[in-house]
């Protein structure tokens, strides 16, 4: 992102050091790429049709064109790396949910164990081994073992995507800052329901509680 010198949010603060993306201390980590909040004929989609909402839906569908594509990319470089790829889903413990947060409940989100709306995009599913997490939160820190396990692998930065920017993209980053990770938020691979939400979560984010790149940016980390 191209943050003014002058930017009263930025201008007092010491730019965040570099980070090196490479095998046994980084991961990305994809947050909620699934059909219940990523398929655009399923889930939050298929609800809000069948209430008449529209708003926000077509702006979505088309985010989401072009996030989906560039995590596959980012998969496709950090398995070619041996860097770790790591999910987080919507899912609850039980059928009826009794186990979820209270957020989640507030809302009514609920993703029971084996159901489509659970499961990671047909197009971005794990491979092999790859570490699913599976949250009732919206941050995958507060309801997940994931610090402990990073911590366990040695993984000490992180590359973050996927949905929603403006909630639990934007609460993961937040919390692997505070948890003392290095974290890249990827600007084209994260999308939101409105581009003033997704920007808003940009801002908020570059230079203070991570570093926001486009694909290309990190690709080319990667290969450097």
């Amino acid at each position: 992102m191209d943050c003014s010198v002058d930017d009263p949010y930025l201008n007092w603060r010491r730019p965040l050091p570099t980070l090196k993306l490479k095998s046994g201390t980084t991961a990305l980590l994809v947050t909620d790429v699934q059909y219940s909040d990523a398929s655009i004929n399923h889930g939050i989609f298929a609800q809000k049709r069948e209430r008449g909402l529209t708003a926000g839906l077509d702006y979505y569908a088309e985010a989401m064109s072009d996030a989906v594509p560039n995590i596959r990319r980012l998969q496709d470089a950090f398995r070619a790396a041996r860097i770790e790829v790591l999910f987080s889903r919507n899912q609850a413990a039980t059928q009826d949910g009794r186990d979820r947060g209270q957020i989640h409940k507030n809302h009514a989100i609920l993703c029971p164990p084996g159901s489509l709306d659970a499961a990671i995009l047909e197009e971005i599913a794990p491979v092999g081994d790859e570490i699913v997490f599976s949250k009732t939160t919206g941050s995958v820190f507060n309801s997940t073992p994931i610090h402990h396990v990073l911590f366990n692998m040695g993984i000490r930065n992180l590359v973050i995507c996927g949905v929603m920017t403006s909630g639990c993209v934007e609460s993961a980053v937040r919390d692997a800052s505070d948890l003392g990770y290095g974290v890249i938020m990827v600007s084209d691979a994260c999308a939101s329901w409105t581009e003033e939400l997704h920007q808003a979560s940009l801002r908020v984010v570059h230079g203070v509680f991570g570093r926001v790149m486009d694909t290309v940016a990190v690709l080319a980390s990667i290969e450097a």
